[in-house]
Formats: C-alpha cells, sequence, structure tokens
C-alpha cells in the first residue's frame, strides 16, 4: 500500500506543482525550488500519514506500519526527485512538457499494474486515474496562470 500510494502521492502532487509554478513564474530556480521541497516535506508529511493510518488498524503490526511508513517516505521521495532531471538537462518548457509525459507514463503504468492484479475492468481503471490526473495538471497550470497575472 505505501508504495503504490507513494508513488502515486509523487507524480500527481509533483507534477501539480510543477505545471502551476512554472506558470506562474517560469522561473526554473523557483520549480526546483519547489520540486526538492515537496520531495522532502510531501515525502515526510505522507509517510506520517499512512504511518498512523496502519497504526490504527489493530491487525498490523509493528514491522508492517513500519514497512508502510518506509515504504511511502521512499516512493515519493525518490520519485518525486526524478522530476528534477528533466530542468537539469532542458529548457522549462521543454521540461515541464517532459515531466507530464513521465507522470502520466508512471499513472499509467501503475494504474494497469493494480487493475491487472485486482482483477479491475482496465480500460475503466486507467481511464479513471488518468482523467484525474490531467484534471489537476489543467486546474494547477490555470493557478498559475492567474497568479502570474493578477501578481506580476
Amino acid at each position: 500500500m505505501g508504495l503504490s500510494f507513494g508513488i502515486t502521492s509523487a507524480a500527481i502532487t509533483t507534477l501539480g506543482l510543477i505545471v502551476g509554478l512554472e506558470a506562474a513564474t517560469s522561473s526554473l530556480k523557483v520549480v526546483l525550488s519547489g520540486i526538492l521541497t515537496i520531495a522532502i516535506a510531501d515525502a515526510f508529511s505522507d509517510a506520517l500519514g499512512i504511518h498512523i493510518s496502519q497504526e490504527s488498524q489493530d491487525s498490523n503490526t509493528i514491522k508492517e506500519v513500519w514497512a508502510a511508513t518506509v515504504a511511502t517516505f521512499f516512493a515519493k521521495f525518490l520519485f518525486a526527485l526524478t522530476f528534477a532531471v528533466p530542468f537539469l538537462l532542458l529548457p522549462i518548457s521543454q521540461a515541464v512538457f517532459v515531466d507530464i509525459v513521465w507522470g502520466v507514463f508512471i499513472i499509467v503504468a501503475l494504474s494497469f499494474y493494480l487493475a491487472e492484479k485486482e482483477k479491475k475492468n482496465l480500460v475503466w481503471f486507467v481511464s479513471e486515474n488518468l482523467l484525474i490526473a490531467i484534471v489537476i495538471i489543467f486546474l494547477t497550470r490555470q493557478v498559475g496562470h492567474l497568479i502570474s497575472l493578477f501578481f506580476n
């Protein structure tokens, strides 16, 4: 649970942050700072949330609680950091595009895996998760543009 949650959360949260910050500022420094900040803060936050959630279930052992906590932290932290790589190698607009493709790939691949594993309708499960990701990307980009418009 911690691994799939952490990967999905890293992809969605980091993508939303990237497209919003880039739309608002077009600043490489701001976007990279945001990615590194979210890699640390959100990884710890989500790991703590999973930890508390797992502790509240009497059926979990201490080992299971900590396994979910650590898996969530590292999945979130490491996957969030992968979004910084294109910004170190490409112009900012190309890096945003590459990150959107990377994030969508992660979400589709994980959704495909989970649908197969849980014997769910593959097309519906993948489409639903992809649609959520697209809505988040669109909304955070629009918020970034509004912030740029009103605070520039």
